[in-house]
């Protein structure tokens, strides 16, 4: 059963993404026009330059207004979203956390698949893959996977991309989009990054926290590994040479995902990202 917030977020969610859907974000994605590989869509009204063969002459003259009818293209295409859950996701220094992100993110994207009537999968991995929803369409798959983002809850803490990875080759899906949501936390073995970068249209889409960016220096902190729950005390003194190192690790992920030719988005906790996502996405797509 879900709970009311959860509800609530969802429909927050598909109000916010219709309407960007709908307004200037986006262009006209289908037309009035038949051919091999096409079926039907819906009987509209009809537009100055629309074909007219494609007139419902039946229809118009029920309605007593030229009616056409509209196909769309059929699509075998899928865009699987592959989340990480892992318990460094759930971390935040503010009101929102890493995750609050990725879900929402990998939730707009269900819906803007959704739109292009192209397959959404979904795809839940912690150090395993823990849930994995095979492609499919319409409201109610796209609501089962926004549903999961939002409540699943998962067996264990520890982050292994190379798990999803591993999956992903499996599952060897052609004509796909993978989107990887992920902090990227943690090593991710280039040879398996190279094997799907190959297999699909990649995209990793990486989501840190300020402090995971760049530490403060406040003297001596005392943390807590989220994953293993690995008591530590830090001297954020040194935060210089911290911030050499996370910057580092950030410059070799993004020349790792350059030399695979998969593209890449940073996203942070607390900035505006739906606008910016829906562009990226529908480019890649062509809608």
């Amino acid at each position: 059963m879900l709970s009311k917030e959860v509800i609530k977020k969802i429909r927050q969610i598909e109000i916010a993404t219709r309407r960007l859907l709908s307004g200037s974000y986006v262009g006209d994605y289908s037309s009035a026009k038949k051919g091999a590989g096409f079926e039907f869509d819906q009987i509209r009204e009809y537009q100055l330059g629309d074909d007219v063969r494609f007139i419902d002459w039946k229809s118009s003259a029920r309605s007593n207004k030229l009616l056409v009818k509209q196909y769309i293209e059929e699509r075998n295409r899928s865009v699987i979203l592959a989340v990480d859950m892992s318990a460094s996701s759930f971390y935040g220094s503010s009101k929102q956390i890493k995750f609050d992100v990725l879900s929402e993110i990998a939730a707009v994207l269900s819906l803007v698949a959704d739109y292009g009537k192209d397959q959404a999968s979904l795809l839940l991995f912690t150090d395993e893959v823990e849930l994995f929803i095979p492609p499919g369409r319409g409201r109610k798959h796209i609501h089962k996977i926004m549903e999961n983002l939002f409540s699943f809850a998962p067996v264990h803490k520890k982050t292994n991309i190379d798990s999803a990875l591993d999956r992903l080759a499996k599952l060897n899906r052609r004509d796909s989009i993978v989107f990887l949501l992920s902090d990227f936390v943690g090593d991710v073995s280039p040879k398996k990054l190279s094997v799907v970068s190959k297999l699909y249209d990649l995209v990793a889409i990486r989501c840190l926290d300020k402090n995971e960016q760049a530490l403060a220096n406040v003297g001596f902190i005392n943390v807590e590994d989220i994953e293993t729950g690995e008591p530590v005390l830090l001297d954020s003194r040194g935060s210089k040479q911290v911030n050499k190192f996370l910057q580092k690790r950030l410059v070799q992920q993004e020349n790792t995902f350059k030399k695979y030719g998969i593209d890449f988005l940073d996203v942070s906790p607390g900035k505006s990202f739906i606008g910016d996502v829906i562009l990226f996405f529908r480019r890649r797509m062509m809608y």
